[in-house]
């Protein structure tokens, strides 16, 4: 026979999400911090677990081990976390080796580096890292999480904008 308390596999019964919470989030920092080394990432990725498990919480709390779901979720996004920190690093360092290898835009193109500090965020972003670090679309795409489709068209724009702004032409190649 079993506790009021417990389901029929002894496990206890899940009575809100609050609780779930409050008796299931120490430890899963704990297991996040130990999987990615760091506090704060751990803190964030059971935050983001928690959230993601607030959004499913009417279909998991019915699980035979709501706790398993979220140590399974913590897992996948410390590993995730740790893969995407992993290509962060390998790419600065690859950065670092070309930019040592080429020198910064002439002070004589202050005039263009300002204009495409004016442009919007991504436009900005895609300029700088085809022109000043030598970036493919395909390199680019991969740095800032977005297809190559898009990259060509951020830079497209940009160039226009820049065109108009500096009144140089510019011709699309």
């Amino acid at each position: 026979m079993t506790d009021p308390g417990e389901t029929s596999s002894g496990l206890p019964i899940v009575a809100s999400f609050e609780s779930f919470y409050e008796r299931q989030y120490a430890s899963s920092v704990r297991l996040a911090r130990a999987l990615v080394g760091r506090w704060d990432l751990a803190e964030e990725l059971a935050q983001d677990a928690f959230v993601e498990l607030h959004r499913r919480w009417d279909r998991v709390s019915e699980y035979e081990s709501p706790e398993g779901w979220i140590r399974r979720v913590v897992t996948h996004r410390a590993v995730s976390s740790l893969r995407r920190r992993s290509i962060e690093a390998r790419l600065v360092l690859r950065l670092a080796n070309e930019r040592q290898a080429r020198s910064w835009p002439a002070d004589s193109d202050d005039e263009v580096w300002a204009a495409v500090a004016k442009l919007p965020k991504r436009q900005a972003q895609v300029t700088a890292l085809t022109y000043a670090d030598g970036l493919s679309p395909a390199e680019i795409a991969d740095v800032l999480a977005c297809d190559e489709a898009t990259v060509r068209t951020h830079l497209r724009r940009a160039r226009i904008a820049l065109s108009q702004r500096l009144q140089r032409p510019w011709e699309e190649s």
